[in-house]
């Protein structure tokens, strides 16, 4: 299973699912999770690991990070494209395929820019490469290194004597280590960095002619379906396989515990039999009424964490002028892709191949390793571009229906879920509230802030070890992760703010050191994490943006209590520089009115328009944002229509506008749907949002609001991520420009008409 790179290379129109910029391949992918790696039989400590020079002067670059519609293909292709001084035409990106590129764990929470653009890895290896490769053209031309030149792949000397990569080196290995100390090409030498490259994916996506892991076809394939529980918690008492017998094509019933799958020949006789097989279960655990969930689920053991105390919150809320206090909700969301998740595996009696749209090829092969009992060195995953998600739809889970299945069958096995299936297992992003109290002196400052959540967490990704984390892994026999006992403990050294837990305008002081963007003193910020009736994991700005709804939605309020305008009033509660100048540049770019919220004379009837403000400084890596959301709002119907978002982005210097614009833009869409409609509804037993009628994500015809960006782009500041930045502050912004066209609040998600006409009509009366 581990072919060699030049043996891949030598075959690679068969095994290269990735693309060069001369014409567009087949594509391979990888998932959102842990970010650290394991050792794996790539070295990433050596040169070879990353990057091949061929005779004709072509680049092949490895990555263990994936594109999965976030424009990190391209991206990367420039990054090498710059450090080697070569045309992006001439590199060709091989990613995320476990025979041939270095375990760089999980592609997720926006980290392949900080990963790969900053100080290692990809960039450092490109770098290393073209340091060498100068190193050996002065030898060759006897010329000395700093008087040598590179453009377009050829070193040329002060004589004009010149040799390009290919003559210099073609088809030969490094065998040397990266050097830790290559020096970086600079913003201002860039060449192919900082430009708008149009996606190099785009033109094969607009013709059809881009494979995803949907289109992958082997000699022999065999048609996969799963039968899932009809409850959840439900376990398998007896499997009847002659009730399918007479559909022509079936191959095998396989079982597996509570595991249940089908194989057959074709497609459509794999769904009739999932269709048709009698399962006996039992009984199911039961779920909690949706109606109170917010309320009962808070009563429920936690594991703990205090991110911040300053242990006199509960005295100066004491003495303050005016406490206020506010509780926000936010329900389960689903990533909803709109193709269904799809796997393909070919399990051997001494190996597997798994052609997969997981975010991590890595961890899944060990997972698979670890399902069907093979040593991990035989495993081989593949990534082939899904429909994309942003964190952990069906991707993975998939994938081990697909290897459990060809394990009973000894041949290929394709494995599509259905709409329903997909929808009612895929681990949701967490449901969660969030309480808030402030102090707030006569002056209108806020001198305390108390900020307490509870989050519903089961499972996430199944890293390297955790199979169970995901319903296939559960079903088959492995538990998902427990999230531990109650274990409240202090802080101790620099302030953490996982999951943006805290709000912007602390100061984060712990020991005397402040880490916070913000100049509040007093702070006290708890989470609890309490298990889920449902699998989750991470959702494009998993936590962050349900924390920052109700940071940014209260700091609302607050300004709103004190008669302030919104800006004004988090600029004074600011300290941190880059935040402070997104914030400027978005209210600037928008033509903010200053003024307090709600608007003066309130209508009653008709359409009322409104504006608000978001920010955050993004905990992990992703940068700063402020937006700012302009609607209208029906007040009859409750209707809301988006008109205009400006945002101001800051991500460090930018290696891409174009892409960066493309995310922004996404974001802000994906937020706006989320903000609107989305929400996973239950019964007693199962899930019922499980199709585009009962789950309500934005339709095609849903008539799309300006979107104007800024990019800040500061020089002398390490990249960050971008893809989770604009999305955080989506849901805030618009509650924000809601209350202000109405004077209606409304602390729960999502702003649907039913939900804001029943607020307005409760005003009015």
């Amino acid at each position: 299973m581990n072919v060699s790179r030049r043996e891949f290379l030598k075959s690679s129109g068969v095994l290269i699912v990735g693309f060069s910029t001369g014409s567009i391949a087949e594509p391979f992918a990888l998932a959102q999770g842990p970010f650290d790696t394991h050792s794996s039989h790539i070295d990433p400590t050596k040169l070879d690991s990353w990057i091949v020079v061929a005779a004709d002067g072509t680049i092949t670059a490895y990555t263990g990070k994936c594109d999965f519609g976030q424009g990190m293909f391209t991206a990367q292709i420039q990054l090498v494209a710059e450090e080697l001084c070569v045309p992006i035409a001439r590199v060709r990106l091989i990613q995320c395929d476990t025979s041939v590129a270095p375990d760089q764990g999980t592609t997720s929470g926006s980290q392949s820019t900080p990963t790969n653009f900053n100080s290692g890895n990809l960039a450092l290896a490109a770098a290393t490469a073209r340091e060498a490769l100068i190193n050996m053209a002065a030898d060759l031309l006897g010329e000395r290194v700093d008087l040598l030149t590179v453009a377009d792949g050829v070193v040329i000397g002060k004589t004009g004597r010149h040799v390009t990569y290919g003559e210099l080196f073609g088809n030969r290995q490094f065998n040397i280590p990266l050097n830790m100390m290559a020096k970086r090409r600079q913003p201002e030498q860039w060449a192919v960095l900082g430009k708008p490259v149009p996606s190099l994916d785009r033109v094969a996506l607009m013709t059809g002619k881009f494979e995803f892991v949907h289109n992958v076809r082997m000699p022999g394939m065999l048609h996969g379906r799963v039968v899932r529980p009809p409850e959840v918690g439900a376990t398998v008492t007896s499997v009847d396989e002659s009730s399918v017998r007479e559909i022509s094509g079936i191959v095998k019933v396989v079982v597996r515990n509570n595991f249940v799958g089908v194989v057959a020949e074709k497609q459509w006789q794999a769904v009739q039999a999932a269709r048709r097989l009698k399962v006996k279960w039992g009984s199911g655990t039961g779920l909690p009424a949706q109606s109170t969930f917010y309320d009962s689920f808070r009563k429920q053991p936690s594991r703990d964490a205090l991110v911040v105390d300053s242990k006199d919150v509960e005295r100066q809320l004491g003495t303050a002028a005016l406490v206020m206090r506010a509780t926000y909700s936010h329900p389960y969301q689903m990533h909803g892709s709109v193709g269904a998740s799809c796997a393909v595996a070919d399990v051997e009696p001494d190996g597997a191949t798994v052609w997969s749209a997981t975010q991590s090829v890595y961890p899944t092969r060990s997972n698979v390793a670890k399902l069907l009992a093979l040593p991990v060195d035989s495993v081989r995953v593949i990534y082939v571009r899904g429909s994309g998600c942003y964190g952990l739809n069906g991707a993975d889970t998939v994938s081990f229906d697909a290897a459990l299945l060809s394990h009973a069958v000894g041949k290929p096995v394709r494995v599509q879920l259905s709409r329903q299936d997909e929808m009612a297992w895929e681990n949701f992003g967490s449901a969660c509230v969030i309480e808030q109290r402030a102090g707030i002196d006569p002056s209108g400052k806020i001198t305390a802030w108390d900020c307490e959540s509870w989050l519903a967490s089961r499972g996430n990704r199944p890293g390297y070890d955790r199979p169970g984390n995901v319903i296939t892994g559960l079903l088959a026999g492995y538990a998902p992760e427990a999230i531990g006992p109650r274990n409240a403990s202090a802080p101790a050294g620099e302030l953490h703010n996982g999951n943006n837990a805290a709000p912007s305008y602390i100061a984060g002081c712990i020991n005397g050191k402040c880490g916070g963007a913000g100049t509040i003193r007093s702070e006290r910020v708890m989470s609890h994490t309490v298990d889920s009736p449902f699998f989750t994991g991470p959702l494009r700005s998993p936590h962050r943006l349900q924390n920052t709804f109700a940071h940014e939605c209260f700091m609302d309020e607050i300004s709103a209590s004190v008669k302030a305008d919104p800006v004004v009033f988090r600029l004074q509660h600011l300290r941190e520089t880059r935040i402070v100048n997104v914030l400027k540049a978005a209210a600037q770019a928008a033509t903010w009115d200053h003024r307090p919220s709600p608007k003066a004379n309130l209508s009653l009837t008709g359409i009322s328009a409104g504006r608000g403000i978001a920010c955050v400084a993004y905990s992990g890596d992703n940068g700063y944002a402020a937006l700012v959301a302009e609607l209208s709002v029906d007040v009859a119907s409750g209707q809301v229509k988006p008109k205009r978002f400006t945002v101001a982005v800051d991500c460090g210097p930018v290696s891409n506008p174009d892409g960066l614009r493309n995310q922004t833009e996404g974001g802000i869409l994906q937020g706006m749907s989320r903000a609107l409609g989305e929400r996973v509804t239950w019964n007693d037993k199962r899930v019922t949002s499980t199709d585009w009628e009962t789950y309500h994500s934005l339709y095609l015809g849903f008539e799309i609001p300006e979107i104007d960006i800024i990019l800040m782009n500061p020089g002398g500041v390490p990249a960050t991520g971008a893809g989770e930045t604009a999305i955080t502050v989506v849901a805030a912004a618009m509650g924000n420009a809601i209350f202000d066209a109405t004077g209606v609040r409304l602390r729960e998600l999502p702003f649907t008409a039913e939900r804001l006409g029943a607020a307005l009509f409760a005003r009015s009366a």
